[in-house]
């Protein structure tokens, strides 16, 4: 297995583009990532590790401006940890609510469809 990886690489690895990984690196979300001799990146499995994790808060619709507040106190250390843990949980706590909402939309969004068959069946007769 592969202790590096080029930025291409990490594209097709994550689904992110070069120019979105670059802008990670240029907002702060990503540290800066090591450059080979010739000056490209190198991506190591911590990169690799931590952007999973901004990939599954990307999924969970965390804002942009709320992982660059997490990527800064992930940066400042073990001091942080109490405070990203806080955020993690309030976080937590708006996706169970968008997931109840969710399921309460599937639920209409059934009860419709099952109307509308029932009118299609009357049309049938």
């Amino acid at each position: 297995m592969n202790a590096h990886y080029s930025i291409d690489q990490v594209a097709k690895r994550t689904g992110l583009t070069a120019h979105t990984l670059r802008y990670y690196e240029r907002i702060g979300l990503l540290a800066p990532v090591a450059r080979a001799a010739g000056g490209q990146r190198v991506y190591a499995p911590t990169d690799m590790a931590w952007l999973e994790f901004l990939l599954r808060l990307r999924t969970t619709h965390m804002s942009i401006g709320k992982m660059q507040k997490f990527a800064k106190l992930r940066n400042d250390g073990d001091s942080t940890v109490s405070e990203r843990r806080q955020m993690l949980e309030c976080h937590l706590q708006d996706v169970q609510a968008e997931l109840v909402a969710m399921q309460n939309a599937v639920v209409a969004l059934e009860g419709k469809i099952a109307h509308y068959r029932g009118l299609e069946t009357e049309e049938d007769v």
